[in-house]
Formats: structure tokens, C-alpha cells, sequence
């Protein structure tokens, strides 16, 4: 790993702790996931509370960034790690995630932001779990099929009633957010059924119009492969 420069030390990226490929030998790890998201709670807590094996390692983290400016900063910490080297010829055992979500705010240039995100990461070799409008659809899906466009507070107030919490308030917390594998899993399958419907509903548009829609099931199945038997 390369040496922190001064004026990012402290920065959440910067504390990163990446095995070495020795240790990941003398581990016998096999499967690598690095997975790196907007948010810096619900989706890092959420992904490395997956009951993984032995053989396989996942590192999570949130950046706090979103969209293009995520996925160049990924891009240059991977590259840093030697984890870019023959992406290109993709090895399923090698599994390099971005996470992030639309989270429209009318703003100037979001929509192509979103789109290019998603392209820039693929040319790369990385994988997207990308959500429109927001990460919490994935949720909603474990209970319900949706389809219809929400903001995410109000997917926010439809988690209050489902989790039985104040979402917005306490369901971001990390230490809620390592709960919410086990909350949800007795309805994983429904949500990855749901949400793989919805996708396949929404290919032919754009990203950026894919309103609602979630590819996070992909990620979710993947890491699925790799749990406790």
C-alpha cells in the first residue's frame, strides 16, 4: 500500500486495511470482495454482515462520495493496491464493487453524472450495484414489489412501518446498520426475485432513468456464493 500523503490522513479511505497477497495465501483466502460505497454506514455495515467463509475475505467501506467522483476515486485507490492488474479479463474470484444510488436533487448535470458513473466503472472492470433513486429500495423490495418512483424519504417512512423504527433517525446508525442483514434475510429471496424483475423492466433506458430500480441483488447473490454452508 502506498504512503498516505499528510493532507489525507484521517480520511476514512486512508485507514484502509487491505490484506497483503502473502497473507492471503497463508489464510488460503480464495475469493476477494472489495466493495466500496457512497454512504459511510448502511451499505458498508449491511454488506460485511454477510455470515462469509473461511475462504473469503470482503472489505467494505464508505467513501463519501457519489456517483463519477466515487468511482475515480476507486479507481485510483484499486490501481494503488495492484488490484486493477488484468481486471479486464474478469476473474469471478476477484470481485471489485461500487455502491452508490441516483439520489436526484434537480441538479445540474446529475443525470448524465449517474450514467457516466456506472460506464466509467464498467470500462474499468468493476462491478455497480447502482440504485435509483436510493439504496433503501432495496429494502422495500424485500416486502413489496415497486414500482412506482419515490424519493428516498419517502421509502425512508415506508421503512419506519416495515422495520418498525424511525429509519431516517436511528436506521442509518451503524449499529443498526449491521442489523439489517438478519432483519431482512427471512425475505432475501423475496427481494432478489423482486428486484431482478424490476431490473429486467427497466434495461433498454438509460441508468439515469431507471426510476426505480436496483441492481444490488447482483452484489447480494455474489456474496451469497461465498457464505457459510
Amino acid at each position: 500500500m502506498s504512503k498516505v500523503k499528510k493532507t489525507d490522513e484521517g480520511k476514512a479511505w486512508a485507514k484502509r486495511k487491505l490484506t497483503s497477497r502473502r497473507e492471503r495465501r497463508e489464510r488460503n483466502i480464495r475469493n476477494l470482495f472489495r466493495i466500496y460505497c457512497e454512504g459511510e454506514n448502511t451499505e458498508p455495515e449491511y454488506f460485511k454482515s454477510f455470515p462469509i467463509n473461511t475462504e473469503t475475505e470482503v472489505f467494505a467501506i464508505g467513501l463519501g462520495r457519489s456517483k463519477t467522483a466515487l468511482v475515480e476515486k476507486v479507481i485510483e485507490l484499486l490501481q494503488e493496491d495492484g488490484f486493477l492488474e488484468n481486471q479486464a479479463n474478469y476473474d469471478k474470484d476477484r470481485q471489485l464493487w461500487c455502491v452508490f444510488d441516483f439520489d436526484t436533487n434537480g441538479e445540474k448535470g446529475e443525470r448524465e453524472d449517474f450514467d457516466n458513473a456506472i460506464e466509467l466503472a464498467h470500462k474499468n472492470g468493476l462491478k455497480v450495484a447502482y440504485s435509483n433513486d436510493a439504496f433503501e429500495l432495496w429494502f422495500i423490495l424485500h416486502f413489496q414489489y415497486h414500482e412506482s418512483a419515490l424519493t428516498r424519504h419517502e421509502y425512508y417512512k415506508m421503512l419506519n412501518r416495515y422495520l418498525e423504527c424511525n429509519y431516517e433517525k436511528d436506521g442509518k446508525t451503524k449499529a443498526f446498520s449491521r442489523s439489517l442483514y438478519w432483519l431482512l434475510l427471512a425475505n432475501q429471496e423475496k427481494g432478489i426475485q423482486n428486484a431482478k424483475r424490476l431490473h429486467e423492466s427497466k434495461m433498454t433506458e438509460s441508468y439515469c432513468d431507471q426510476n426505480p430500480c436496483t441492481t444490488v441483488y447482483q452484489l447480494v447473490e455474489a456474496l451469497n456464493e461465498c457464505t457459510k454452508k
